[in-house]
């Protein structure tokens, strides 16, 4: 007996330590030239032959070689690119990223508060930087994302962070980015929320005293913020001012057309600045309402069935053409089923895009510089262009594809991470038992 709890002691020392996190990268010191790549923009255009050039964490070259043909001896290193493709990092928005670990173990879940009115929790203060599912995204470009609180109907507010720090502090790109206010469903058979035995007079009632409790903090808000003096500090009215001053983003999360417009109408008529559309799956039924309200969305993932029988079974498909064509700015959430660990097929529900209807750099806009837009954090990030910050990666073919998404080099603020992860180990791990070559 002793024997065996030896053995399984050793198995578990070394799986640890053949699952360890990546050690996050040094600063940036000497300057980086990369040429010979596809550089996708991530504005919508290709540069089929172009070189980037960076120095502390920002770039200060982008150029297409086909129509200068300049050399440089100008920086410290030099990088042929050997024709691969480069890309801005990939965003990943509404997500529970560094809030969940594994759902089965409720003491790595950090993303429901109790209450429904918790406008005061900030994402960014229990995201955990040692997460080991991190690794596994950004193996496939996803190298910032949106840690978001979910539940209740104020559920707290949201942090932009970059994947690749020792704590929480470093990964901050925003630390408050916005609030997430869930809003209650109307249309019961599209979006159930209770059981054959719940009486549908009960449920609209429900409903209204749900919606009412938004709307009283709302207004409790309004009057803490005209008091010259406050005499009791209010931490959820404190925390709700921002919607006001524009300084914080309404991440409204609803999805039935007239949810849609009920809840805007509100938020609107009470002065809330900026407003996003979170899941809006109905929201291709009112185009002209989302264009002259000038909204941004969030759409669910596009690898999903359609909420009704009566919908075109490819509707999810075909989501992002019609509002591509309406003109809308929008990109893509993450938020259900196995989300966290699903995310890093974000650039394949892009690609899925492509198939339906859309170019391909349109389809890396989405998750690029759209998401960029939506968030706030176009001026740095988003998109390869002078000034902002070197956060890309080289993939040896397209990234948008799952058969060709094989990423050689990233890098977040002009730091090259590592790629390799815990499935990466055991896939080398595997590969040498066969005696097969690793590629």
């Amino acid at each position: 007996m002793k024997k065996l709890c030896t053995y399984i002691w050793m198995f578990v020392i070394t799986i640890g330590i053949t699952a360890q996190k990546p050690t996050p990268a040094a600063k940036q010191t000497k300057s980086i030239r990369i040429y010979n790549v596809k550089i996708h923009v991530g504005n919508g255009t290709l540069i089929q032959d172009g070189e980037v050039g960076f120095v502390n964490g920002k770039f200060d070259r982008v150029n297409d070689n086909s129509k200068t043909h300049l050399i440089s001896n100008s920086y410290d290193i030099n990088i042929d690119g050997g024709g691969k493709h480069l890309y801005p990092g990939f965003i990943l928005t509404n997500s529970t990223i560094g809030l969940r670990e594994i759902d089965a173990v409720r003491a790595t879940l950090d993303y429901d508060e109790a209450g429904d009115i918790t406008p005061e929790v900030r994402a960014i203060t229990t995201y955990s930087t040692d997460s080991k599912i991190i690794p596994t995204i950004r193996f496939n470009g996803v190298l910032i994302a949106q840690s978001t609180p979910r539940y209740g109907l104020i559920s707290g507010q949201s942090s932009i962070v970059q994947l690749d720090a020792w704590n929480w502090e470093d990964a901050a790109i925003k630390m408050e980015d916005g609030l997430h206010i869930n809003w209650p469903n109307r249309n019961m058979m599209i979006y159930p929320s209770k059981s054959e035995t719940d009486d549908e007079n009960a449920l609209r009632k429900k409903r209204n005293i749900t919606i009412g409790k938004i709307k009283d903090i709302m207004d409790r808000t309004l009057t803490y913020m005209k008091e010259a003096q406050h005499e009791v500090y209010n931490g959820k009215c404190e925390a709700l001012k921002g919607l006001f001053t524009g300084e914080k983003t309404l991440y409204l999360h609803v999805n039935a057309e007239k949810d849609i417009i009920e809840s805007v109408t509100y938020f609107e008529s009470i002065g809330v600045k900026k407003i996003v559309l979170v899941g809006a799956y109905e929201a291709y039924k009112i185009i002209d309402f989302i264009q002259q309200h000038h909204l941004s969305l969030m759409i669910d993932r596009i690898h999903e069935l359609p909420k009704t029988d009566d919908e075109d079974v490819k509707l999810p498909y075909r989501m992002a053409k019609i509002l591509w064509d309406a003109g809308i700015l929008f990109t893509f959430s993450h938020d259900g089923d196995m989300e966290v660990m699903g995310s890093r097929n974000l650039p394949f529900n892009a690609g899925t895009t492509v198939a339906y209807g859309l170019e391909p750099e349109q389809a890396v806009q989405l998750i690029t510089l759209n998401a960029a837009k939506i968030l706030g954090i176009d001026q740095q990030l988003g998109s390869i262009e002078v000034g902002k910050d070197a956060t890309f990666f080289i993939s040896n073919g397209d990234a948008l594809d799952m058969m060709t998404n094989n990423l050689a080099l990233a890098y977040i603020n002009g730091r090259q991470i590592e790629l390799k992860n815990s499935q990466y180990y055991l896939y080398e791990m595997y590969m040498g038992k066969y005696g097969l070559e690793v590629k």
